[in-house]
């Protein structure tokens, strides 16, 4: 198998935003339909890594950083994520 058709890549990163949307909005079932929508998980990698190389880009457009400079610094967010204590919900009304 080759790589895929561009409809078809970009139909599976449409997709992947689609998850990150979901979550974002607070609709796990819609995120968690979406994954399951793709076909392989080798198909799932490359839609969730095309969609980080144009967000990346989309944000050294905005800021003129460097791509190596952007991915540091995303690196040390990813640490400072992976360090934090999990979330126990949303937070107190205000």
């Amino acid at each position: 198998m080759g790589a895929p058709s561009p409809a078809r890549a970009a139909e599976a990163v449409q997709r992947a935003a689609g998850v990150i949307a979901a979550k974002a909005r607070g609709d796990l079932d819609g995120a968690e339909a979406l994954l399951a929508a793709f076909t392989t998980p080798a198909e799932q990698a490359q839609a969730f890594a095309l969609l980080a190389e144009l967000a990346l880009g989309l944000v050294r457009a905005q800021t003129g950083q460097s791509m190596d400079d952007l991915v540091r610094e995303l690196s040390l967010l990813v640490e400072q994520a992976l360090a934090a204590p999990p979330a126990t919900g949303p937070g107190p009304a205000q």
